[in-house]
């Protein structure tokens, strides 16, 4: 990953974890947190912060509120989602709304993308061929 800039922009991420919206303290305390595997809250990137992050899945988990629904937040988005996903990171987006009436049906999607990535990783072959 590109580590440019990340040390301007971690004390903006120990901000943001310290300062959580209710949708993210409610999916970070009341799942994220419980996973088998390690999801970091607030995780630097490249030139970006992201909500969450699970390195074994390679997989961005964002929480949008209505500023990303705006012209201006549509255009930030597809440009941050671009530069995760040209190293390799798909993105999850799920909106408040989602978090407050759904929170079920999103647990149990990020659940089958962490399941579904983890599992394709374990069964890769190694760079030799070994499968170890």
């Amino acid at each position: 990953m590109n580590k440019t800039n990340n040390s301007r922009l971690t004390g903006n991420a120990q901000k943001l974890r310290r300062e959580m919206t209710q949708e993210e303290r409610h999916l970070w305390y009341d799942f994220l947190k419980g996973l088998p595997v390690t999801v970091n809250r607030q995780k630097v990137i490249g030139h970006y912060i992201v909500d969450f992050y699970c390195a074994e899945a390679k997989l961005v988990i964002e929480i949008d509120g209505t500023q990303h629904y705006e012209q201006a937040g549509k255009e930030t988005d597809s440009e941050r989602d671009a530069y995760l996903n040209s190293i390799g990171l798909h993105v999850l987006r799920y909106s408040n709304r989602d978090i407050n009436r759904s929170f079920a049906g999103v647990c149990a999607d990020i659940m089958t993308r962490i399941s579904t990535s983890s599992a394709s990783l374990c069964s890769a072959p190694s760079p030799q061929g070994e499968g170890k």
